[in-house]
Formats: structure tokens, sequence, C-alpha cells
């Protein structure tokens, strides 16, 4: 089986051989790209599995590389990592409500960029957990019986409310997701929904004091949203 094929869109040399470097050392295949519109046209033609996105380009900025990539039919399922300098809190979520799957800070570990790349290229394609046999979304201590809308943690009947319910179901289709409010609040309430986005946050606070210990699952990240990870679980199983 062919390595999975990564493309860097990084306009700065030095960071885009480094980067290289690394994907590289986890067995994969990378080509590197410094503009956003020569990355258009190489996603269009080599269709990789992976994309890894600076945000400042010199032509056209990475949002704009992001929406054109996911507005085609052809390449919008390419998954994207951002990466971004510190500060840019609205473009990451400018950028994951157009479609990218993740996002690294500069400067970031290459421990932290092969886990990222890792988990989503993992996440990416599997099928869809709605589609289970026994419509049951099984992340290790946490199951969620979607037919009996009911959930158990460590085996235990817990009790949510619709919305909570559905927002659990929503974090834990894709694991390591991060999922801005105004996603939430379109996918839980619709799109013409108006609320406020710290209802959200409401939500979450009292889904994690139910579920206990096995709360931590559900993850902040500081200025954008939620996502769940289900390594608390599987430790604890």
């Amino acid at each position: 089986m062919a390595p999975p094929h990564v493309l860097v869109v990084e306009d700065e040399p030095e960071i885009a051989d480094l980067i290289r470097l690394n994907v590289e050392k986890i067995g994969f295949q990378v080509d590197v790209l410094h503009a956003g519109e020569p990355a258009v046209e190489f996603v269009r033609s080599k269709q990789p599995d992976l994309v890894l996105l600076d945000l400042m380009l010199p032509d056209i900025d990475g949002l704009e590389v992001c929406r054109r990539i996911k507005w085609e039919p052809a390449t919008r399922e390419t998954p994207i990592i951002m990466v971004t300098a510190r500060g840019e809190e609205s473009d990451i979520v400018t950028g994951l409500e157009m479609g990218a799957v993740d996002y690294i800070t500069k400067p970031f570990s290459p421990r932290v960029l092969a886990a990222r790349i890792r988990n989503v290229l993992r996440r990416h394609g599997d099928g869809d957990p709605l589609e289970s046999s026994d419509n049951i979304i099984d992340r290790g201590l946490i199951q969620v019986h979607l037919d009996r809308h009911e959930v158990l943690v460590d085996g235990l009947p817990v009790e949510l409310t619709l919305t909570e319910f559905q927002i659990l179901v929503y974090l834990c289709e894709r694991p390591g997701f991060v999922r801005t409010r105004d996603q939430i609040i379109s996918t839980v309430h619709g799109e013409l929904a108006i609320l406020s986005k710290r209802t959200i946050d409401v939500h979450i606070t009292a889904l994690r004091r139910k579920m206990g210990d096995a709360g931590r699952c559900i993850e902040t990240v500081r200025g954008v949203g939620y996502r769940f990870e289900d390594r608390f679980g599987v430790e604890a199983s």
C-alpha cells in the first residue's frame, strides 16, 4: 500500500523544510508548495490525502485556498489542517467553519505535528458511526445508543436532555475534530436558529457534570469551540 500523500503549503522555506522532514520521518510522501494558487491546482490534479495549509500566503490567503478546495465536489473531502500564528482565533474559526478539520499553532513540536496528522488520517474516511449495525457509537468508556436515545458511562446510564444528547452525538461522531459553537448550534438547532454562543457553553458544562470523570473527554479549544477526545476513556477502561 502506498504511503499517505501530504501536501504542505507554506511560504517560509525553512518552516516548509522542517515540516517536510518531520512528516517524511513518519513514513509519508510529502510535496511542498509556497503559494495558494498552485496549491489549489495541485489538490485538483493530484488529490493528496491531507493538506497542511499555512494561512499567510503571498498570493491568496489560506482561507481562500480552503474555500476553493471545499467548494469543489472533487476535492471537498480532502482533509485540511491549518497552520496558524498565535492570535489568529477569528481565522481559525472561519477555517473550521469552511471545512478544515483541525489546526496547529506555530511554533509546534514535531511530536504534536505527527500526532495531529495521524489522528486526521486515521479518522478521515472511516465509516459513518451512525451507520453501524447496532447503531451504537462506542468510544470506550462512553457508549451512545442512538436508537434508544441512551448514554452509558462505564456501563451506567446517564440522563441527558435532548440538546445535551445531540451535542454529545455530534462531538462523538468525529473524535479529535474541533467543532465551533456555531457548528454545534446549526447541527442541533438548525441553520436558522438564533442563539447565543454561550448557550452552548452552558449545555457543555451540564453535560460534563452529568458524565462525571468521563466529561474530561469533551475538551475546550480556547477561542474556537469543543472537541471529543476519547483517550481518557481508553485509559480508564
